[in-house]
């Protein structure tokens, strides 16, 4: 059975030592649940595109700390368990159980990217504490752009911040997360994605966004470059994914709705969006599709909106979920094929814990979205088979270390708060790139005979159109990980060469969380593992701890990135562990010299590498 994921916002319950400020932070826990007809749109709609303005970067917050403090986590959506009745009668039983990848020095160069104590600090301080970060990492026309839970910045080659972080509120015009003096909150931003389009040299970034309450409209945010520059000015769109039937959206059932874990694709073409659709129930994946170059220009195009979710799949019960849409290194027409976008998906949807199949997905005729016929658009499927993945648990360890803020939890309440275990999530399929004619994605997946360890399962697919007939064959499959220890969350960049690299977090008894990779290409699958940020110390973040409302499970980036540049080297980004301190530093000041928060130490390390 999965569980697909819910919000729980933390609210002040408990205060460091003698100090009784208000704080509150937000935890994210994501979770999941899904062959249909071989051709089919069903619940296809027009929507608008809706303006939102001009974005830009903040010019001058230095960032602040007020108002933190220990918290006691009041859910705020309750954990949705799903599809346990889709059952797949011929499931694989017995774990994959690959050997280990060496683990080698690499080649790669890199510098850390933004961290808790940079999104914690923004807006005068007035923004929530989050885990995890997630990771929306984009390369192009020189510039190297980082967005997280809930802040983004732009650096160049080197590493140099070129602009100052910024919180997605101030950027997209809203108000504050969160107002630390009287308590009101602004909406709520999480999911950060980001595109950089080599075919109209822009930058594209979507997030999720729910309205504060007493409202309950939704919806999904795109921001788009106005020029090749991204320190400038950029366009500012919204979809409404409420799906209540107001404001122009279908009304699906259980809604009103919100769109979780934006996706996002692009083609020669089209710009499309993919969600996770939660009101009362589950939904399943929403597909959007809209003209690219319109968006360039502060158009308001339509925009085709699949229900995807209705689309009938093998297991009865199933419901489609996490269906990524494809980039592609030049973003130029998806190579071979063009007017189509290709999607992957996973399909293990029912309680047996394991699954070998996965899903290929094409939009076909996306010359319509332009040619003011959008709705000529057709979405297929195929399943193929592919090796096991899967797995239960999906919570992994660390090696051990200092945990200051669960040690201080502990001394206050005098419950145990051990240190935490890194949370994998599931089995979903992670980001896909069309590059060479084939299709690449992976996801996470246990990898021993036990199920106590997990790794990355990676597939390359070839997809074929003959007429309107979608077929797929699978060109090489394999697993990553690394003796003892665990690989999760894996992002495939790839160039048009066809060469790419695996990003992915390192972690277990021997490794801090840490940042890593594997070179891979279609022939030889993945190599050895690389270590290209090594983590000093274990993550002791707010999310896992029982006296937090945790269950020793610390929330961890939900997704990596990895991109192909222009000269064809391979930039990656993932979540890790930069510093460490003891509880004596913590204990004199909370931060360890600005180098985290009370409640979480988590970091980003972003990394290049020629393959």
């Amino acid at each position: 059975m999965k569980k697909l994921r819910s919000r729980r916002v933390v609210f002040t319950a408990l205060s460091l030592a003698l100090v009784a400020v208000l704080a509150t932070s937000i935890l994210f826990v994501r979770s999941l649940t899904s062959h249909a007809d071989a051709s089919t749109s069903p619940g296809m709609t027009l929507q608008t595109v809706h303006s939102a303005g001009t974005g830009s970067f903040s010019s001058n917050d230095t960032g602040a700390l007020t108002g933190d403090t220990l918290n006691q986590v009041v859910p705020k959506d309750n954990d949705r368990d799903q599809h346990t009745n889709a059952v797949y009668a011929n499931a694989p039983t017995t774990n994959p159980n690959p050997s280990g990848n060496p683990v080698t020095s690499g080649s790669a160069s890199g510098f850390q990217g933004l961290d808790h104590f940079d999104t914690r600090t923004r807006d005068g301080g007035n923004a929530f504490s989050l885990e995890p970060p997630d990771q929306g990492l984009c390369v192009g026309n020189g510039y190297v752009i980082e967005a997280v839970n809930d802040v983004m910045v732009v650096f160049d080659k080197s590493g140099n911040r070129l602009t100052v972080p910024t919180s997605m509120n101030t950027f997209f015009g809203l108000p504050v997360a969160i107002n630390r003096t009287t308590g009101a909150r602004g909406p709520f931003l999480s999911d950060p994605k980001c595109l950089y389009d080599a075919a109209t040299g822009r930058f594209f970034l979507t997030v999720l966004e729910e309205d504060a309450a007493p409202s309950v409209r939704a919806n999904t945010l795109i921001a788009v470059s106005k020029t090749g520059d991204a320190r400038g000015d950029w366009y500012l769109y919204s979809i409404d994914a409420t799906d209540d039937g107001q404001n122009g959206t279908p009304a699906n059932p259980g809604c009103p709705c919100f769109g979780d874990q934006p996706l996002i694709g692009a083609n020669g073409d089209g710009f499309f969006i993919t969600t996770n659709e939660f009101g009362a129930g589950f939904n399943g994946a929403q597909v959007y599709a809209m003209p690219k170059a319109a968006l360039t220009t502060g158009s308001l195009p339509k925009v085709v909106h699949i229900n995807a979710g209705s689309i009938p799949t093998p297991d009865a019960g199933g419901i489609w979920y996490s269906i990524q849409p494809a980039t592609s290194p030049s973003s130029g027409g998806q190579g071979q094929i063009k007017k189509t976008e290709f999607f992957m998906s996973a399909l293990q949807f029912g309680p047996a814990p394991l699954d070998n199949r996965i899903a290929v997905w094409s939009l076909e005729n996306t010359s319509a979205l332009v040619s003011g016929n959008p709705t000529a658009v057709k979405l297929s499927h195929t399943v193929i088979s592919s090796e096991t993945y899967g797995g239960t648990s999906f919570a992994v360890s660390q090696k051990a270390g200092n945990t200051p803020l669960g040690h201080r939890l502990t001394a206050i309440t005098g419950h145990p708060n051990p240190e935490n275990h890194l949370n994998a999530n599931d089995d979903r399929m992670n980001q896909v790139v069309y590059a060479n004619g084939m299709l690449w994605s992976g996801l996470n997946t246990v990898v021993n005979t036990s199920g106590s360890q997990y790794g990355v399962a990676y597939f390359i697919v070839s997809p074929q159109l003959h007429g309107h007939n979608l077929s797929a064959t699978m060109v090489k499959q394999g697993y990553v990980a690394v003796a003892g220890n665990n690989t999760l969350f894996p992002s495939i960049g790839v160039n048009a060469a066809g060469k790419g690299a695996i990003a992915f977090t390192v972690s277990g008894p021997d490794y801090y969380p840490s940042a890593g990779y594997a070179l891979i290409d279609a022939t030889n699958g993945a190599g050895d593992v690389h270590i290209s940020g090594a983590g000093v110390g274990p993550a002791d973040g707010f999310t896992g701890y029982p006296d937090e409302g945790g269950n020793g499970v610390e929330r961890w980036g939900d997704y990596s990135a990895a991109v192909a540049d222009a000269d064809g080297s391979i930039w990656m980004a993932n979540e890790y562990i930069a510093q460490t301190c003891t509880d004596a530093q913590y204990n004199a000041d909370s931060t360890c010299g600005g180098t985290r928060t009370s409640l979480a130490n988590w970091s980003t390390f972003i990394a290049n590498v020629k393959p």
